[in-house]
């Protein structure tokens, strides 16, 4: 059946009358198709946060779901292939679910032959590094440490990705280049946790450590559930950072559920991850016992200043000290947005918040 109601009126520019917008409300209510004499990107342009401001009882995400619901009762009707599976990855809604592969990985894979022959093992985990090719030595003597249980992923910030050819492993190695960035901005975007999914552990790690006492392949025997240690008067609560659940964040282990949640927290613009250290504990529960140190496992950091060299001198600075300026500024800007949106969350909730974790 279809019911067409007169022409949709704007309050303000790109503003929907709400009594207009009540009659989509109603036509889902009462399963009709609408034909409405507006533009198909009207709705692009509406300002919600008008509508609920003037009206209260509809808030904006209720007003999109309602819409999205719209939306998708329409591209029902008008789908050739009769599927929609409304609980398929975004986008995929067409797809009957047997055919979709919502993950992937890094294994390589052949030209020729059956696919199923391709992989004579699957490795358990991915070791990256974010190098320059001046620690080489160090990244050698890392992966030479490695079995046939890893993937090597080298990130490149110098764009020297060639010369690394002079070492075997590296012709099996994963390579990719982008100059003058940090570990986390790689780490957000091509470590999403649907490509990663197949590895138990993510090693996510500097390029300047000594690892002549590593064993990567005996983590999980000495984990200690501590934190970065008890100096006096650094620890208000035993179980929180920096005396529980905390570790530095230059040689880091993830496990494949931690990573998930922790991918999801890094924020796209705060590059150096300052401060993420201190909230990794939100990712897990009880963190002070899932976060730690493994003591036998040790290595050495050699504190090499390549990545503040990979600044620029602006303002009669030097190069190191405008990237440690914005070290600074990250660490205050995440911890800023920690808290904002813990407080959105319980407000939007009505609930009264625990004690702020996070600073």
């Amino acid at each position: 059946m279809g019911v067409s109601f007169p022409k949709l009126s704007l309050s303000k520019a790109g503003e929907l009358d709400f009594y207009s917008f009540r009659l989509l409300l109603i036509s889902i209510a009462l399963d009709l198709d609408l034909s409405v004499n507006v533009s198909s990107n009207i709705f692009s342009s509406i300002d919600l946060t008008y509508i609920e401001d003037k009206h209260s009882g509809l808030s904006t995400q209720a007003l999109l779901n309602i819409w999205s619901h719209l939306r998708g009762r329409r591209a029902r009707k008008s789908n050739d292939t009769g599927i929609w599976v409304p609980t398929n990855p975004r986008g995929a809604e067409r797809l009957p679910p047997g055919i979709i592969v919502p993950e992937t990985d890094f294994y390589s894979r052949r030209l020729w032959g059956l696919p199923g022959e391709d992989l004579i093992i699957k490795p358990r985990y991915l070791f990256t590094f974010t190098v320059g090719y001046e620690q080489k030595n160090n990244i050698d003597a890392a992966v030479k440490k490695l079995t046939e249980n890893f993937t090597i992923l080298l990130f490149h910030y110098d764009g020297r990705t060639s010369e690394w050819d002079e070492f075997e492993w590296s012709k099996r190695a994963i390579h990719v280049s982008v100059r003058k960035q940090t570990k986390w901005w790689y780490a957000k975007r091509f470590l999403h946790p649907d490509i990663v999914a197949p590895y138990d552990y993510i090693f996510i790690w500097d390029e300047d450590l000594g690892v002549e006492n590593f064993d990567p392949e005996d983590l999980k025997s000495s984990f200690t559930q501590k934190g970065h240690g008890g100096r006096p008067g650094w620890c208000t609560d035993p179980h929180l950072p920096p005396c529980a659940a905390f570790v530095e964040i230059m040689a880091p282990v993830f496990s494949r559920d931690a990573w998930r949640c922790v991918w999801h927290m890094i924020q796209n613009d705060l590059v150096h991850g300052w401060g993420l250290d201190f909230a990794l504990r939100k990712c897990v529960e009880p963190a002070h016992e899932k976060i730690g140190v493994v003591d036998s496992q040790w290595i050495v950091h050699q504190t090499v200043p390549s990545l503040g060299n990979q600044g620029e001198a602006e303002k009669g600075k030097a190069p190191w000290e405008g990237v440690r300026e914005r070290c600074r500024n990250e660490w205050s800007m995440f911890q800023d947005r920690m808290t904002a949106a813990e407080k959105a969350y319980f407000q939007a909730m009505g609930i009264d918040p625990p004690n702020s974790t996070a600073r």
